[in-house]
């Protein structure tokens, strides 16, 4: 078959090429990353007042001084990726701590941070890479199974792994944990007037299995009734500290404590489209009517193809297909499980960071 495609124009030709080299190589920015986090880099910055030459990181870190032109390199490219911002107004640039190097500094006293480090040090490591190197012979495989568990005989953030790679498991975790847990207190101030309507609620744990953000909403707002739907692994360890929450053990499968509303917070986008469509349908067995406060409250990613945030969302896509078997979801694709499951309507609350809270009604 004669193909339709017209020959690109000389001009276009050369931007494609150049345009290959930045997507070809586009792997090193996330590589650049984890150096400067390996070495120390956003930590060292901030404790020299926020800002720092090469020439002042080369003496905090007690580099040799003949690496002075190549961490200029470094910083130079991360600085472009937004990674930090650079001061020019001196004789020899200074790179700053921004918005996004604020979450790999360590010792941060603020309610709010997180430190990501693990989390770059999970999605920029040697297993994470192989299964993604391994995606086309995947492809040729006729199997369901995530690439990274078909390549390594283990499923990622489960028991598996922690009997394969228990340093890689902890590091793994404490990377979800900050992904996960990340934004708590700002969410408790920007969802204030969903919480004061809560009499009782239902937190089902996800992958995580803590129950970090249930305990907040509890000490923020004491007048909810609220209990943990959880594995028994994370029962055994849940703190003393006073905090009221009843904890029941299970899978949410099979049962979900009745309530009020269930919170499903980060939890569907690790599961398949007929998995979403049973816990969903559990939550709506055990939720009264939409008239008597009824409601599935869901937080997760949701791919907005008109948004500023569209590549973070699809890499985030690929990254959950060549790690584990869920998916992230539009808003069309989320309307679909809702409605298999059982659900009349839902709302869209409004978007937080790169997510989106959702109540859904019986």
């Amino acid at each position: 078959m004669a193909s339709n495609v017209v020959r690109p124009s000389d001009a276009e030709l050369l931007q494609a090429q150049a345009d290959l080299w930045r997507v070809s190589l586009s792997y090193l920015t996330p590589m650049s990353l984890r150096c400067a986090v390996e070495l120390g880099i956003p930590t060292a910055i901030h404790r020299h007042g926020g800002f720092a030459s090469p020439a002042d990181l080369i003496t905090a870190l007690s580099l040799p001084s003949a690496k002075l032109p190549f961490i200029r390199r470094l910083l130079r490219l991360l600085a472009v990726a937004g990674v930090f911002t650079v001061d020019k107004t001196t004789a020899e640039e200074r790179y700053c701590i921004n918005p996004v190097s604020y979450l790999l500094v360590d010792g941060i006293p603020d309610e709010v941070h997180i430190n990501h480090t693990s989390l770059v040090l999970t999605c920029t490591s040697t297993r994470y890479l192989e299964a993604a190197i391994g995606l086309a012979e995947w492809f040729k495989k006729d199997v369901v199974t995530a690439p990274f568990e078909e390549l390594h005989g283990a499923t990622l953030f489960h028991e598996s792994m922690e009997s394969l790679d228990p340093d890689y498991h902890n590091m793994a975790n404490e990377a979800l944990d900050a992904h996960d847990n990340f934004g708590i207190e700002i969410a408790l101030r920007e969802f204030r007037d969903l919480f004061e309507g809560i009499q009782s609620m239902t937190y089902c744990c996800g992958t995580c299995g803590d129950d970090k953000a249930a305990r907040a909403i509890v000490k923020a707002f004491p007048h909810i009734k609220c209990t943990v739907l959880a594995p028994p692994k994370m029962i055994a360890t849940k703190p003393a500290d006073g905090v009221m929450i009843n904890y029941v053990e299970g899978d949410m499968f099979n049962f979900i404590p009745p309530a009020q509303s269930v919170m499903l917070k980060l939890v569907l986008h690790h599961w398949t489209d007929e998995d979403c469509v049973k816990i969903l349908a559990q939550c709506r067995k055990v939720i009264p009517s939409r008239e008597d406060g009824g409601k599935v409250i869901v937080g997760d990613i949701v791919i907005d193809y008109s948004g500023p945030m569209l590549e973070t969302h699809l890499l985030m896509d690929i990254g959950m297909m060549t790690m584990s078997k869920g998916r992230q979801r539009d808003e069309n694709e989320f309307r679909e499980i809702f409605v298999k499951a059982g659900f009349s309507d839902y709302k869209i609350l409004k978007k937080f960071g790169a997510r989106v809270a959702f109540e859904v009604y019986p």
